[in-house]
């Protein structure tokens, strides 16, 4: 079986690693980027250490997803009210000519599309370690800790963990997919040293996983149980105080523990390039409906103008009302899901057992030694 593994990501490596020619064209985008980005700061006044940060600058990146993502480091005298709109007129200049689409996630930031490739443009605040005045701030703390810690082989360790959450939909750690950041791979691969040996360790979960890569609570587990209750724990390595694992769903969780013990039971790429979801005609859809004998529940509606951040938190927070009134109502949800295409239609989806309730229902009256309620239910 082992053998079997080896051979797999041997051949998923070589599908997903770069090569030197793509790194170079990489490389020379970002630093053209830094280099705009820093100018752009300059003529407007503004002093800004700029750097790459993110996969690029691990070199953690998979082949043909190269986001770049370029980070300015702006002084703490700029108020938290106004790090945004300066930081989005300089972003904007420096990539003049380029489509621009601004995004928001603790602050707005800049979203570019340059010569295909996707660059996020990010302000931070120049803050020294533990003195986080936005969570941005952090990154290139995270940029200077992965990079001591990866060498070539890791590199490919992650590369290939990435490729696996991607293809079992379980990657990003955006509020839409609720998944595994990729800081968060680097940190399980640099903890269990290799991408099987993270799914070996996940797949012997069964109620609690707590990765604490530095140590910082050896010997202070219960203080560490008092401070995170989440189901996936990964204490940061540059700030103890937090979970880097906080956003991920349980659910995801779930999908890849599942995931990895049956990748390690049968070993396929399918795993990391799965067949391509052919959707049913209408008529197909119906008779599966039908077969499967319980009812949809579709609520549809046109756009929203919210950035997507905002908008899947509101989607998500929406579904979950929605489930709740339907149960208070007596309806049992089977599963609920909610869709959303970012441009001019969202869509709740909920699976009842039926669409329609008895007319009569047992209603329990009060207690016997509560006289006067008792009489007061009777006559109702």
């Amino acid at each position: 079986m082992q053998t079997k593994i080896k051979h797999v990501c041997s051949q998923v490596l070589l599908k997903i690693s770069p090569t030197a020619e793509e790194r170079k064209k990489i490389l020379a985008i970002a630093k053209e980027l830094e280099q705009k980005v820093a100018v752009s700061a300059k003529k407007k006044g503004v002093e800004a250490v700029v750097r790459v940060e993110g996969s690029v600058a691990k070199d953690t990146w998979l082949k043909e997803e190269p986001d770049i993502d370029v980070f300015m480091c702006l002084p703490p005298t700029i108020p938290r009210k106004t790090l945004g709109a300066v930081s989005l007129e300089i972003a904007r200049e420096a990539t003049d000519g380029w489509r621009q689409v601004e995004r928001f996630a603790e602050h707005p930031y800049l979203e570019a599309f340059v010569e295909g490739f996707r660059v996020n443009i990010v302000p931070c605040y120049c803050a020294g370690q533990g003195e986080w005045l936005s969570a941005t701030d952090r990154t290139p703390f995270h940029t200077d800790y992965v990079n001591k810690r990866l060498n070539a082989n890791l590199r490919c360790e992650v590369r290939l963990l990435k490729r696996f959450l991607q293809g079992i939909k379980s990657y990003g750690a955006e509020i839409k997919v609720g998944g595994f950041s990729g800081y968060l791979c680097e940190l399980l691969v640099i903890h269990y040293g290799s991408f099987v040996g993270t799914l070996k360790a996940l797949s012997k979960s069964t109620v609690r996983i707590v990765v604490d890569v530095e140590n910082y609570y050896a010997g202070r587990e219960r203080e560490l149980t008092l401070l995170f209750d989440d189901p996936l724990v990964v204490i940061d390595p540059v700030d103890k105080g937090r979970n880097v694992a906080s956003a991920v769903k349980l659910q995801k969780i779930h999908t890849l523990v599942g995931a990895a013990r049956a990748f390690l039971k049968t070993p396929s790429d399918r795993f990391f390039f799965p067949p391509k979801t052919e959707a049913l005609s209408t008529k197909e859809l119906q008779k599966k409906l039908r077969q499967r004998g319980s009812d949809c529940l579709f609520l549809t509606f046109r756009k929203v103008n919210a950035f997507p951040d905002i908008l899947w938190g509101q989607l998500y927070k929406t579904q979950r009302s929605l489930r709740k009134l339907l149960e208070l109502n007596d309806f049992k949800v089977l599963r609920d899901v909610v869709w959303n295409d970012e441009k001019t239609l969202s869509a709740f989806v909920f699976e009842l057992e039926q669409c329609t309730i008895p007319r009569a229902r047992k209603h329990l009256g009060p207690p016997l030694e509560r006289d006067e309620e008792c009489a007061n239910f009777l006559s109702k």
